[in-house]
């Protein structure tokens, strides 16, 4: 659980990453930033700052900000029914760098390495690295995590449906959703 002051100190921190990316926000997206810590409560380790710009039944585009060397955990955007097939999306670094890693042949010294005592839940070792400019498109129920380089990273997600609630993490400790300490 994060507190008050603790979300505001992170969601100040990707406003400056914005900021270092060249992205202008309004005062308004400036207050929607998500911070989350997917329940693990270490966000310097675990966590990603979320911008939301557009969330509709068919598209969704979102900014992402990592601190140095932060982690997205391990998980997939599964098949709901017929009509969402599990959400398609696409990665384009902004600023600092990215490593990406999915399901495919394990690269020989990878970049990342994983939070300290959650190694046993990161099981895809094919990397991607993007620079700014660079983008990669994951299919729907793709296994797939990622890091931040040594800067951190701005990163922009353009997705089909965004229906987050339905991911499924590797680490059966994860929550998508913070929660706030009062």
């Amino acid at each position: 659980m994060l507190t008050g002051q603790e979300i505001e100190r992170r969601k100040q921190q990707s406003r400056e990453l914005f900021a270092k990316a060249g992205i202008v926000l309004t005062k308004a997206e400036e207050g929607r930033i998500e911070i989350a810590d997917f329940g693990l409560s270490d966000f310097e380790h675990t966590g990603l700052g979320v911008l939301v710009y557009v969330s509709t039944e068919r598209c969704s585009a979102k900014e992402l900000t990592l601190l140095p060397r932060q982690t997205c955990p391990e998980h997939r955007h599964p098949p709901i029914d017929a009509a969402n097939p599990g959400k398609e999306e696409t990665f384009r670094c902004r600023w600092g760098e990215v490593r990406i890693y999915v399901q495919g042949a394990a690269t020989p010294n990878p970049k990342a390495t994983p939070p300290p005592g959650r190694e046993a839940w990161y099981t895809v070792w094919h990397e991607i690295v993007l620079k700014p400019g660079e983008q990669y498109t994951l299919q729907p129920n793709t296994l797939h995590w990622f890091q931040s380089g040594p800067q951190g990273a701005v990163v922009s997600e353009f997705s089909t449906r965004n229906l987050d609630e339905h991911d499924i993490f590797t680490d059966p400790d994860i929550s998508r959703f913070t929660k706030v300490k009062s």
